[in-house]
């Protein structure tokens, strides 16, 4: 056995090996191995929406338009130890970390809606491979499970923000954000092409009409839950509206006209304005912000539409979230096909990317509390019962499309 010399509160020389017995060192201790990410740490509760286009295999319909207001609440504890990690190109590393458990339910019904258990950790600087983050900043990444049959590794950067939060600024749609659009409007997603999700501010209605393609009636708040529309794609007298609340049990009340301000059909387009309006208003009342923005995502590059509605029609521009990649999996219902591969997934997990903003809110005349407002999105693939001239290739049909899955929060620190 080497020599195993230790020093400084159980860290080893260079060069040494990590002790195999990890003694907890003070809490101070624990909480400064976190960095940027120690403010986490905690007991979280607020409110938040949540929007998801499912396969509608029940009705025929091409999709169902969930739309959720939430209640949601997150306990996230210290890893009371450093975690070790065995190098053979480079010298051993500690990545330290917390366990995370997210609790999400309808707001109307008290619903189950989704519960996540996971850890985010740190990671330092390494050499084999060579990872740095930016100047100041810090390597981070979530790893989730959702007992839907999915996981997630998302890495990313964690780094420091001054201003309102999720509000533009000159140099990006959202203050802290690495990502530009967490816009809700579908898009083909053809073997031989990346998904590129639509700019801020699109609506699907337009953006379909942009392209000269059927529009998704569930999108637009114009049309009634249940009501007789068209299908996109079907030349027929149409089908009853299958979004919420249609055929639910129990019966879920009409959606509002507005949330906190915020009109219907822009949450629907860009449910992150829900936190730009909590912003909005505290900014109002006096409140500034400093803190910690986490950006993650399962990919290293991201496509992004440049113009709402994709008018005039551009180029999709390459995102590069820093440290960005990991990935997900999916159970093999999730990821479907049959055995000649003629027909696609259920509703597979392809992308992930999300950023979480760590505030602390001061006021002159008020004391300062933490809170967290997060926007995440997930890009599910699943098929359409018919086909939309012209994103299908010539003969094929049914057309896989990328339905963006949408959660924002706007939670803050509680005593328990």
């Amino acid at each position: 056995m080497p020599l195993l010399i230790q020093y400084e509160k159980g860290k080893t020389m260079p060069n040494e090996r990590i002790p195999t017995v990890r003694i907890s060192p003070d809490n101070a201790s624990v909480l400064k191995s976190l960095g940027g990410l120690q403010e986490l740490a905690g007991s979280w509760r607020g409110r938040g929406f949540n929007l998801i286009a499912r396969p509608d295999f029940e009705d025929k319909s091409n999709l169902y338009l969930q739309l959720n207001q939430t209640r949601e609440t997150l306990k996230i504890d210290p890893i009371g130890s450093a975690i070790p990690n065995r190098g053979f190109g480079q010298d051993d590393i500690e990545l330290f970390g917390l366990t995370y458990l997210q609790k999400i339910s309808d707001a109307a019904t008290g619903g189950a809606l989704h519960i996540e258990p996971g850890i985010w950790i740190t990671q330092p600087t390494t050499s084999y491979p060579p990872e740095a983050a930016p100047k100041g900043d810090q390597l981070i990444a979530r790893m989730g499970t959702i007992p839907h049959g999915n996981s997630l590794l998302a890495q990313g950067i964690c780094e420091s923000f001054k201003g309102a939060p999720t509000l533009k600024t000159a140099t990006a749609e959202y203050n802290g954000s690495a990502f530009p659009s967490f816009n809700s409007t579908p898009f083909a997603t053809l073997p031989t092409a990346p998904p590129v999700i639509s700019a801020a501010g699109s609506s699907e209605k337009a953006t379909a009409l942009a392209a000269g393609v059927p529009s998704f009636p569930q999108y637009d708040i114009a049309n009634a839950a249940g009501a007789i529309v068209p299908n996109a794609g079907i030349p027929t007298a149409g089908s009853p509206n299958t979004r919420t609340p249609y055929k639910t049990s129990p019966v879920e009340p009409p959606l509002p006209v507005n949330i906190n301000g915020v009109p219907m059909q822009d949450v629907v387009n860009d449910p992150i304005t829900l936190l730009q309006a909590v912003i909005h208003q505290q900014v109002a009342d006096g409140h500034t912000f400093e803190g910690t923005a986490l950006n993650i995502a399962t990919q290293a590059s991201i496509a992004f539409s440049p113009n709402a509605n994709n008018t005039p029609a551009a180029p999709p521009v390459a995102v590069k979230p820093p440290n960005g990649a990991g990935g997900t999996e999916n159970i093999l219902f999730l990821e479907g096909g049959d055995p000649v591969g003629a027909k696609g997934p259920n509703a597979d997990t392809a992308l992930v990317y999300a950023t979480f903003w760590l505030e602390k809110v001061s006021h002159k005349d008020r004391p300062s509390f933490m809170q967290l407002q997060y926007a995440q999105l997930v890009v599910l693939d699943f098929e359409i019962l018919t086909t939309l001239p012209p994103t299908a290739p010539p003969g094929v049909s049914p057309v896989n499309l990328g339905w963006p899955h949408i959660s924002v929060a706007t939670l803050t620190k509680t005593f328990n």
